[in-house]
């Protein structure tokens, strides 16, 4: 892995696709177990988590069904503040177990916002999952039940995460060099 430039930014190797997989295996181990003999309605939060979202599902054994939503805060390389849904639910969840998919969480407003959603359908349960996890800014007074990753308050790109829409092909996962 070489470092990456995308517009203005230098961004560095920081998670390896092996780290990734290893975390991904492991994250699915628990959510199977958690999940066993449900079934599981996951919805995965667009545009950043389709590749973890992708390679999540594909080492789930439990009975699931997927559900996409699109919301969107941030601009630039920092959150607006502001959550804007583009895309919403196809059908009801009212009873029940649901799990949202994010490819980051930070501040916690875009879970926040999805969170006060989905508690208006009346699911079952509602849990959290992510890959990466930033607890120093994490503010929400939701819980996040599962992660792979706690990582310090960088910018990433990769894996699906993007830099004002470049850069989320990449396998492996970059961090901004400040």
């Amino acid at each position: 892995m070489s470092t990456l430039r995308i517009y203005n930014k230098e961004f560095e190797p920081f998670l390896s696709r092996t780290e990734i997989a290893q975390a991904i295996h492991e994250l699915a181990s628990k959510i199977n177990t958690d999940f066993a003999g449900k079934e599981l309605v996951i919805v995965g939060v667009l545009d950043g988590a389709f590749m973890f979202l992708s390679d999540l599902m594909k080492e789930l054994t439990i009975n699931v069904t997927l559900e996409m939503v699109k919301l969107k805060s941030y601009e630039g390389e920092s959150t607006t503040g502001h959550v804007r849904r583009l895309l919403g639910l196809s059908r009801s969840l009212r009873g029940r177990h649901v799990m949202i998919v994010e490819d980051i969480i930070d501040t916690g407003i875009t879970l926040g916002h999805l969170m006060e959603l989905l508690e208006a359908e009346k699911p079952a349960s509602v849990t959290v999952t992510t890959l990466l996890l930033k607890e120093e800014v994490f503010k929400s007074k939701y819980a996040i039940d599962h992660f792979g990753f706690s990582i310090p308050n960088k910018f990433v790109v990769g894996y699906g995460m993007d830099y004002d829409g470049l850069g989320r092909q990449y396998p492996d996962i970059y961090a901004a060099i400040h």
